[in-house]
């Protein structure tokens, strides 16, 4: 009898032991996920979309597009991922986010509400861009005519020469900014 209950509280025991290193493995695996990104309002269970307004109809959109190169070798990355995210218009929240594959020419294209912004800065969107061997972070600001880089992008975006700085031009009405970016 004694012996049925010693393996009762190692089974109870055991089991509550491996629910703790499951628990601490799972938070510090969010935690992994949610610390590498400097930048607020990233998420990476973000869904595969190339449109993340809230209506087609209304609002203010904008269209980002762009490339991304290889640093080494300036050649467009087809394998690379994009993922963008904002604030959503009239919000402090960032509803606004997105995730796509890159085309084998390396480009990347999505159509977005405009950003709302933090109180005393430009409205931005934020890139998590991640190739076979980097992950890259970066920011660009928006204003109503045109697309600004920090200079931390154009430090290590140089080797770009022309194609480093955004362009803005109005397609159908809507701006469309050309950002690239090299990894």
């Amino acid at each position: 009898m004694e012996n049925m209950y010693a393996r009762r509280n190692f089974l109870k025991n055991a089991a509550l032991a491996s629910s703790g290193v499951l628990f601490l493995s799972s938070t510090s695996m969010v935690r992994a996920f949610a610390n590498d990104c400097p930048f607020d309002g990233y998420n990476p269970y973000t869904e595969d979309k190339t449109d993340s307004r809230a209506s087609s109809l209304f609002g203010n959109h904008v269209v980002i597009k762009g490339k991304i190169f290889d640093k080494m070798s300036l050649k467009e990355l087809s394998t690379a991922k994009v993922e963008v995210w904002h604030l959503s218009p009239n919000s402090k929240r960032y509803n606004h986010q997105a995730k796509m594959k890159v085309t084998p020419n390396g480009e990347f294209n999505f159509i977005t509400d405009f950003p709302n912004r933090e109180k005393g800065k430009f409205p931005k969107v934020y890139f998590k861009v991640t190739s076979h061997v980097k992950v890259y972070f970066t920011e660009l600001s928006l204003t109503k005519d045109n697309a600004f880089i920090d200079s931390k992008h154009f430090q290590e975006n140089l080797i770009l020469g022309k194609k480093l700085l955004p362009t803005n031009r109005l397609v159908n009405n809507v701006p469309t900014i050309t950002f690239n970016i090299a990894v």
